[in-house]
């Protein structure tokens, strides 16, 4: 009962940080879940529950999605999803699993960190930024669920206004997780406890993101992901300790 309870606040926490900046479900989730379910498991609820929250936003902001850049960077990421998907398949319920995402969550509360401090805008007229981004965040986002940073970094550079920016990136993630559930169903990864707690995390973030849109429109991003870095850092060192 405990356990429900404690993997219903995760995600529900998770799942109103993603709605209100666009990004942070995987990133705080992941941190968390491995504590009570296995790295493979963790990785496919997030991923599953990622495509409930993505959608909704997408349908939200439909108007502003750009179908020439999504193609770009989609190509790629789905090409790192198929690698992904062998990496999580034969490697997924390994310890050195949970302390690699240990390091990877560290890495992207520093790389967030440095790319706010140390803003810049490179050339998106080169092919090779997209392809980059696309395959390295589409292998990260297949394995441990937290590859969302890179796609955020691409579109905030890309769009100046919020609206197209959140749109473009959740449209991204609806496609990615998308296919990517399709190869593990395809490949009869689900089971029947998976589902109790998809069922248990679709209320969660489903509230989550409500609430969290509101806060998209109303307040400063600056605090939440300030507070989400901290507790995605702290989970990552957690896991590095103790894992």
């Amino acid at each position: 009962m405990w356990e429900l309870i404690f993997v219903f606040a995760i995600l529900f926490v998770g799942s109103l940080i993603q709605g209100a900046s666009g990004f942070g479900f995987g990133l705080f989730s992941m941190g968390l879940l491995p504590m009570v379910l296995t790295f493979k498991n963790s990785t496919l609820l997030v991923l599953a529950l990622t495509l409930i929250i993505s959608f909704h936003v997408t349908v939200k902001f439909r108007k502003h999605i750009r179908g020439k850049d999504l193609l770009s960077i989609l190509s790629f990421a789905l090409a790192g999803r198929i690698l992904s998907f062998f990496i999580l398949t034969f490697y997924g319920e390994t310890e050195i699993m949970r302390k690699l995402l240990g390091l990877v969550l560290i890495g992207m509360v520093i790389y967030l960190y440095m790319s706010e401090k140390n803003a810049y805008a490179p050339s998106f007229e080169k092919p090779i930024f997209p392809m980059l981004i696309g395959l390295i965040g589409g292998i990260i986002g297949g394995i441990f669920a937290v590859g969302g940073p890179f796609f955020v970094f691409y579109f905030l550079m890309r769009y100046k206004e919020k609206e197209s920016y959140n749109a473009n990136l959740q449209a991204a993630f609806v496609i990615m997780n998308s296919f990517t559930i399709v190869l593990h169903g395809i490949h009869g990864d689900f089971t029947d406890s998976f589902v109790l707690y998809f069922l248990l995390g679709a209320v969660a973030v489903l509230a989550g993101v409500h609430i969290g849109l509101k806060w998209f429109e109303r307040l400063p991003h600056t605090r939440i992901k300030t507070l989400a870095s901290f507790i995605v850092f702290a989970a990552g060192v957690n896991l590095l300790a103790f894992s």
